[in-house]
């Protein structure tokens, strides 16, 4: 089936435009968890060779985002209750390495730039548009971790936020109200506002912990010690 937004790329663009194009399909869900990738038919849509494309698919691997069964090819990942809390786990460790950096800096600059991503996702929420409203959710993880100025943490957040985009139309469909969503993320903003660093500790723990709860439960960040991975 062909998949929505890939455009043919340059033999001089190569493996990574193919690359972004492949871990964007992924992100939004045009490749779900668990597909296989077929050279043949992608290196058409992208109308490009098997050798820039095996590159690119290799970077994916390299990422976490594909896996390679032998004899058998490449498959988008599968996130069992072990994964979430994997990713979850390492997200609540670069999050809160990120506020602890912006508690020391420009606080009201960053409020103002997480505003925006607010309400973005209160926009989404009234228009009932679930893709849209995580897409702003992301976008506010994203604009925290580059607000710490750390080249290192967005560095380890990048593939992170990805999967953590493949759990969200899961996610969503826990809250009974997506006001919930906004509500958690505007007591962050203030917390930050106040400079009560230990507040936007804990509310980004709690942020944190709600979503494992909901995608995975009886798993928890405060067991200290993570589930089991089905098949591992």
């Amino acid at each position: 089936m062909p998949l929505a937004d890939i455009e043919p790329v340059s033999r001089e663009s190569t493996a990574g435009i193919i690359a972004r194009q492949l871990r964007d399909a992924i992100m939004n869900g045009s490749l779900q968890p668990g597909a296989q990738l077929g050279e043949s038919e992608l290196a058409a849509q992208f109308q490009v060779s098997r050798g820039p494309l095996r590159e690119a698919m290799q970077r994916l691997v390299s990422e976490g985002l594909l896996r390679s069964e032998r004899h058998r090819g490449l498959f988008v990942i599968d996130l069992e209750p072990g994964d979430v809390y994997d990713i979850y786990s390492a997200r609540s460790a670069v999050e809160r390495a990120a506020a602890i950096r912006i508690m020391r800096g420009d606080r009201e600059l960053v409020a103002a730039e997480l505003d925006e991503t607010v309400r973005a996702m209160a926009a989404a929420a009234d228009e009932d548009d679930p893709t849209a409203l995580s897409e702003a959710d992301l976008k506010f993880h994203e604009a925290l971790i580059a607000a710490s100025g750390s080249p290192r943490l967005v560095r380890m957040a990048r593939t992170l936020l990805i999967e953590t985009r493949m759990c969200l139309s899961e996610l969503q469909r826990t809250y009974q109200a997506v006001e919930e969503r906004v509500t958690e993320h505007n007591q962050i903003i203030d917390a930050i506002r106040a400079g009560d660093e230990e507040a936007v500790l804990t509310l980004l723990e709690a942020h944190m912990e709600d979503a494992v709860q909901r995608l995975a439960p009886g798993n928890s960040l405060h067991s200290g010690a993570a589930p089991a991975v089905a098949g591992s």
